[in-house]
C-alpha cells in the first residue's frame, strides 16, 4: 500500500474511532435540568431565573435546555429543602435566596443579618468584593454547588392586619408569618411578636383568615401577589434584611458540562442578575407610592426610629453573627464601612 494510502486509511480510522467518544460526550447533556424557584415569573426573582434559563438554551443552541419550576415544586414547597436536594440530584440548578438553605449550609443565612446592608451602595460594595466572590463562593463549592452570579432579592418589609408599626414594641403580640429561620424567629420574637415558620403557600390562607397577623417580604412580592386583598392593611418600610439572588448549579451537572458551555452559563447567569437587579431596583424606587395606591397605610420610619429598629436587633445579630461565620461576616462588616466612607 502506498504512503498516502495509508495515510488516508490512518486519518478515517481515527474518525471512526473519534465519532463515538464525540457522541458519548453529547449524549452525556441530559435533555432537561431542572430549576427551582420560590416565586414565579411575574416577580423579579422568578423572572431572573426566567431570563436565565433562556439566555442559555438560545447560547448553546439547545444544548442545554433548564427548566424551570417555580413554587419550590420540586421539593413540595418547602424552599428550606432546596439546598439538600440538589445534593440529592433533585435538583440540578437553584435560582434562590440563601437563607432559605441556611439549614444546609449555616453561611447562607450570613447576608439576612438585620441591618447589615443598611442601602444599596453597601449592598452592592459587599456582593463585588473578595468576601463574597471568593470567599463564600468557596464555601458554596464545598457545599455542593458552582455558584455563577449574584443578584437581589430586595429589602424585607413588614406588613400586618391590625396596626401601623412604628417602633419595635408595637410588634408586641402580633403572630408574624416568617420564613423557616431561627435568625428571623429570634429577631421577632425579641420585639414581642410571635412569628410563625411557614411556607408561603400556607401563609396566604393564613392571613386571609386572620389566624395571621402579618408576614415580612419584599414590598414587591406585596404588590405582585396582592397581599392587601389577604387583610394586610399596614406596612412598615424598615429595610431590615436584603438577601441576595443566587445561582448555582450541582457541582456533578457542571462538572458534565464542557469549559466553553460552563462560560456560556456563566455569562448568562451574570447577565440575568444583572437584569434582575435593575428590576428590583426600579420597584424599590416607586414601592411606597404603590402600595398606598392601594388604600394600605404605610409608615417610613425616620432616621430616630430606624435607629430603635437597629438598636432592637443588636442582640440576635451579634449572636447569629458568632453561629454563622464571624470572620466571613466581619469581612462583610469592614466592606460596609468603607462604603459608608466612599
Amino acid at each position: 500500500m502506498k504512503r498516502r494510502e495509508i495515510l488516508k486509511t490512518g486519518a478515517a480510522g481515527g474518525a471512526v474511532l473519534g465519532f463515538p467518544t464525540i457522541l458519548k460526550a453529547q449524549n452525556a447533556y441530559r435533555p432537561e435540568y431542572k430549576m427551582s424557584t420560590v416565586v414565579g415569573t411575574a416577580l423579579a426573582w422568578g423572572k431572573c431565573g426566567e431570563n436565565f434559563g433562556n439566555f442559555v438554551r438560545e447560547r448553546t443552541n439547545g444544548r442545554i435546555n433548564i427548566k424551570q419550576y417555580p413554587g419550590s415544586s420540586l421539593v413540595q414547597g418547602q424552599q428550606d429543602r432546596e439546598f439538600a436536594a440538589m445534593r440529592q440530584g433533585i435538583i440540578d440548578v437553584l435560582c434562590g435566596a440563601p437563607i432559605n438553605w441556611s439549614g444546609t449550609v449555616r453561611e447562607c443565612g450570613a447576608f439576612a443579618l438585620p441591618f447589615l446592608m443598611p442601602d444599596h451602595k453597601a449592598y452592592d460594595a459587599v456582593v463585588q468584593s473578595d468576601a463574597v466572590q471568593k470567599d463564600f463562593f468557596d464555601i458554596i463549592r464545598k457545599s455542593g454547588a458552582e455558584p455563577l452570579a449574584v443578584g437581589e432579592t430586595g429589602y424585607r418589609q413588614l406588613s400586618n392586619s391590625k396596626r401601623a408599626i412604628r417602633k419595635p414594641e408595637d410588634l408586641k403580640g402580633l403572630k408574624v408569618r416568617i420564613v423557616a429561620s431561627p435568625m428571623y424567629q429570634e429577631i421577632m420574637a425579641g420585639m414581642g411578636a410571635n412569628p410563625t415558620a411557614m411556607s408561603w403557600a400556607d401563609a396566604q390562607p393564613a392571613m386571609a383568615s386572620g389566624a395571621v397577623d402579618g408576614q415580612e417580604n419584599p414590598m414587591e412580592l406585596f404588590l405582585g401577589l396582592k397581599v392587601h386583598t389577604l387583610g394586610q392593611k399596614f406596612v412598615t418600610k424598615w429595610n431590615y434584611s436584603n438577601d441576595i439572588l443566587l445561582i448555582a448549579i450541582a457541582n456533578p451537572i457542571w462538572q458534565s458540562w464542557s469549559p466553553q458551555d460552563q462560560k456560556i452559563v456563566r455569562e448568562a447567569a451574570i447577565d440575568a442578575t444583572k437584569e434582575n437587579i435593575r428590576q428590583v431596583r426600579d420597584y424599590y424606587a416607586k414601592d411606597v407610592e404603590a402600595v398606598r395606591a392601594l388604600g394600605v397605610d404605610v409608615t417610613v420610619p425616620t432616621p430616630a426610629e430606624m435607629e430603635q429598629w437597629q438598636i432592637a436587633c443588636r442582640r440576635p445579630y451579634a449572636r447569629w453573627k458568632a453561629q454563622i461565620n464571624p470572620g466571613l461576616i466581619g469581612k462583610f462588616e469592614e466592606v460596609v464601612a468603607r462604603s459608608r466612607k466612599a
